[in-house]
């Protein structure tokens, strides 16, 4: 049972039909003038298309990129960058403690060019303070950064309401939507984004491949220089069979949507209710309600987080834990030190991300192995009485210091 979505997704065999034909017959290079590079363009701009209507876009307003990564590195750096060809740049950006790497590491290597960033807090559900951003705002902020869901916790930020602050103050607002695009409505209008990136391989499409929209009206500076494809944005020979792979993916995203979310919820919402009436001292991270459809991020009291990974694997179920900040120092996930969960705490938690290919028919199966396996852990556990079945980690822990609490930094 593969539970593990928002790290990847299996690629959907519509999705590999509609890629073959270009990595076979249809094989040109879409900057040439004959017949086969004529096909690929036309199978690029119908891929634009398709991955403009999935966030209500135009498409000219799509620019395909390598993925998530490099559309949060493109908005971002080109964003700073135009800034230093100024004669009174404005270095200021306001970005969360809980974005993905791609984003926190992108504006700490700004930081190494005079540019100063705001990382802004969130309370106990993973949620910004909406105040809070707009009292962070100066005369010199160049760029709001906010994530649309978070990857660990699947927290779903009020976007709406964020660029509307931001709009307000005249500041572009860009959206990392990886995990949110294809699972939840993403409507870059409606919502008030002017960029945003997303990524194939989270929804079914193929990896290497992702897009970033970029608002008419607002200029980026090219982020890859070349031959100036993507209407020089992003040069470089374009991968056209990733790039219908996406498209595909896109529409039967679209088209799905509605049902998707059913049966994700349904999946989801069981799961939680199962395994926290289960097991003792179980918590679920993040809010309940302001959550993505399909994750679940649980965590046990007096449970090794990766000890639990290895044991469901060998039940059959692939998942995740929160990811390491600094393996060196044994801290635990940025995004849960956020919360304020102590690092022994934060390193019993499971995510479990829920795909098409799951079924609410699997549900008994997995809230079983997690029970027989939490309760393994716990009997083996220095922090778990089971005399008393108690937490007792508590006793050890030492408090946070500044140094968990900043550890999205490391």
């Amino acid at each position: 049972m593969y539970m593990d979505n928002s790290a990847t997704s299996p690629i959907n065999p519509e999705v590999l039909d509609a890629m073959l034909p270009y990595l076979k017959e249809e094989y040109g290079n879409a900057s040439t003038l004959y017949t086969l590079g004529i096909h690929a363009k036309r199978a690029i701009n119908n891929a634009r298309i398709q991955v403009a209507k999935l966030i209500n876009a135009q498409d000219d307003e799509i620019t395909f990129t390598s993925g998530g990564t490099e559309s949060d590195n493109m908005a971002i750096k080109s964003t700073a960058l135009a800034q230093l060809k100024t004669d009174n740049p404005k270095k200021h950006i306001i970005t969360t403690q809980i974005e993905h790497p791609a984003v926190l590491n992108t504006c700490k290597y700004l930081e190494e060019f005079g540019f100063d960033i705001t990382y802004l807090p969130v309370n106990e559900e993973g949620l910004i303070s909406l105040d809070e951003l707009e009292n962070a705002i100066r005369d010199d902020t160049i760029l709001i950064s906010v994530m649309h869901s978070n990857n660990e916790i699947g927290t779903i930020q009020p976007v709406k309401q964020i660029g509307e602050i931001a709009h307000k103050h005249g500041i572009v607002f860009h959206c990392d939507a990886v995990q949110s695009v294809g699972k939840v409505p993403v409507d870059v209008e409606a919502q008030n984004i002017d960029i945003l990136s997303l990524s194939g391989h989270k929804i079914n499409g193929p990896k290497g491949i992702g897009a970033i929209y970029i608002k008419k009206g607002v200029k980026l500076d090219p982020y890859i220089h070349g031959g100036g494809q993507e209407n020089s944005k992003r040069s470089g020979t374009e991968n056209v069979a990733a790039i219908v792979g996406l498209g595909k993916a896109a529409q039967i995203a679209q088209e799905n949507l509605d049902d998707a979310i059913k049966h994700n919820q349904q999946i989801r919402d069981a799961i939680i209710e199962k395994t926290t009436a289960r097991i003792k001292d179980t918590y679920v991270n993040g809010s309940l309600d302001e959550r993505l459809p399909n994750n679940v991020h649980l965590r046990f009291s007096g449970v090794e987080g990766e000890s639990l990974i290895l044991k469901l694997a060998q039940k059959g179920i692939y998942a995740a834990t929160g990811s390491a900040c600094s393996t060196h120092n044994l801290q635990g996930s940025h995004v849960l030190a956020a919360l304020g969960i102590t690092p022994a705490l934060s390193h019993g938690s499971l995510r479990l991300s829920i795909g098409p290919e799951n079924s609410i028919d699997d549900v008994d199966y997995i809230v079983d192995a997690i029970d027989e396996t939490v309760g393994y852990l716990r009997s083996i556990s220095p922090l778990w009485d089971n005399k008393t079945d108690e937490y007792i980690g508590d006793r050890f822990e030492r408090p946070m210091d500044e140094e968990d609490e900043h550890c999205y930094l490391e």
